[in-house]
């Protein structure tokens, strides 16, 4: 997708994500679950994380009574500047800062201290909280949209719902942090901390995390779409639910991850590091597969009976036709195709444009190992030379049964072919009623019998071996 076509997508959704977000309500505590370092049951999470996730101070969600008029004279100190702030804050470190519903504008605030200040529905949009101590600070509801937050702590801050569309909070240490529902389209994470977070069904998409490290976090349910996550490590990270699209992971670490219910599409693994990813849920043992893309695959033939079942009726019963698609040679193809759907079988022919990721020829060779056998018609031979090539030598368990018109000769290559046990030879047929009408008996049948010659024999070597 070109810039200009992306660029527009992401602002409709953040245009949609603005409308339907609720209006908040500052001075009245909602119901809101306790902060949790372990994000629920975790046994993923390694002993030595758990330790240092639990040093991390959390924001307190015991709210006290609100008292309009003490918010009013903490915002007017705070005011005088972040300098004789921090150092009120310093003599009066059990303070409580009851900033909630605050719009905090006007001046620069990096550098500020609200660590574990009540900021809840707090308005700190397009202002500069570089290097601020937000930790352990609840930020329910906030606004920090276009905020800079560069560098910043925000370790065991309550963010739960905050609007951080746009913000930039590169390099900033979101430890034990609470993200859940929280807007994150268009932001800007790189090399941030964020190990142990909680972003449960977090709207991240069209956002860069170049860099950051999300070990041990928590995303379930997030939404991830067309955003830059390059070189980030999600190591123990809890990936259930998580909805990954058109997503740059090249350089990630995905070590020890659950994946169960991913939805994964067009996705840049280059570089990649999959090791013991977990494609089950927490209720059931674990199983664990090396690669994201075949996670969800392996996962559907475990739990999915009618899955297996099409992928045995494939083995069975496909059958590759190769030859040459002139009009002449192509209307044999065809009716090669229709008699053998009538003769209940399941017939693939590559009469379609290459896929662009791949050749030609590694198409065909894809296509082989899903077959039963293949029928390759050698008349007028021009690229099937280099198809059977590429199948023949590899694939000893797949029968090849070529079919020549009466009146051709095989191309001169051809006959070294005829080496390999598993090539049969080429049946010749005079014209089209002659080859449908002999192809049960003169094209199928041989190669079912060389197919099962081939598999009486491979089960021979196994029993050797296995005495």
């Amino acid at each position: 997708m070109d810039a200009p076509r992306r660029d527009l997508q992401a602002f409709f959704r953040l245009r949609v994500y603005t409308a339907l977000k609720p209006s908040p309500r500052p001075t009245q505590q909602p119901l809101r679950r306790p902060v949790d370092r372990m994000n629920g049951k975790r046994e993923i999470i390694t002993m030595t994380t758990r330790k240092r996730l639990k040093k991390v101070k959390v924001a307190s969600l015991k709210w006290k009574e609100y008292d309009a008029e003490v918010s009013k004279r903490l915002l007017s100190r705070l005011k005088q500047g972040v300098t004789v702030w921090n150092k009120w804050r310093r003599k009066n470190p059990a303070a409580y800062i009851d900033l909630r519903g605050a719009t905090l504008a006007g001046m620069d605030f990096s550098g500020v201290n609200l660590s574990e200040a009540n900021l809840h529905s707090a308005d700190l949009s397009g202002q500069n909280f570089d290097r601020a101590n937000l930790s352990a600070a609840d930020l329910y509801g906030a606004n920090l949209q276009r905020t800079h937050l560069n560098g910043a702590d925000l370790s065991g801050a309550y963010l739960s719902e905050a609007d951080l569309n746009i913000a930039t909070v590169n390099k900033a240490d979101l430890t034990c942090a609470d993200l859940s529902w929280a807007g994150m389209l268009l932001a800007s994470f790189d090399g941030s901390n964020l190990t142990g977070a909680n972003l449960e069904a977090a709207y991240m998409s069209d956002a860069s995390f170049e860099g950051a490290n999300f070990t041990a976090a928590n995303l379930h349910s997030a939404i991830i779409q067309e955003a830059n996550l390059s070189k980030v490590d999600l190591s123990e990270a809890n990936l259930t639910g998580v909805s990954l699209v058109d997503t740059d992971l090249s350089g990630a670490k995905l070590n020890g991850c659950r994946i169960y219910g991913i939805s994964a599409w067009n996705l840049n693994l280059a570089g990649t590091e999959q090791t013991s990813l977990i494609i089950t849920p927490e209720s059931e043992p674990i199983i664990t597969v090396d690669n994201l893309e075949v996670a969800q695959f392996v996962y559907l033939l475990l739990n999915n009976p009618k899955i297996r079942d099409v992928i045995d009726t494939i083995a069975k019963k496909a059958v590759l036709i190769l030859g040459r698609f002139t009009p002449e040679r192509k209307a044999i193809l065809d009716a090669l195709r229709e008699e053998l759907r009538r003769l209940d079988y399941l017939p693939i022919l590559f009469d379609f444009d290459k896929p662009s990721s791949r050749n030609l020829t590694e198409t065909v060779s894809t296509l082989a190992h899903l077959a039963r056998f293949v029928i390759a018609d050698i008349t007028d031979a021009k690229s099937i030379p280099q198809e059977l090539q590429r199948i023949i030598p590899y694939l000893p368990s797949l029968p090849v049964q070529p079919i020549i018109l009466d009146s051709q000769y095989e191309y001169a290559m051809f006959r070294d072919f005829l080496d390999y046990q598993w090539v049969l030879k080429p049946y010749r047929y005079r014209n089209r009623e002659e080859l449908l009408a002999s192809l049960e008996a003169n094209v199928i049948t041989p190669a079912i019998v060389k197919a099962q010659q081939i598999e009486e024999r491979r089960k021979a070597i196994e029993k050797q071996l296995a005495r």
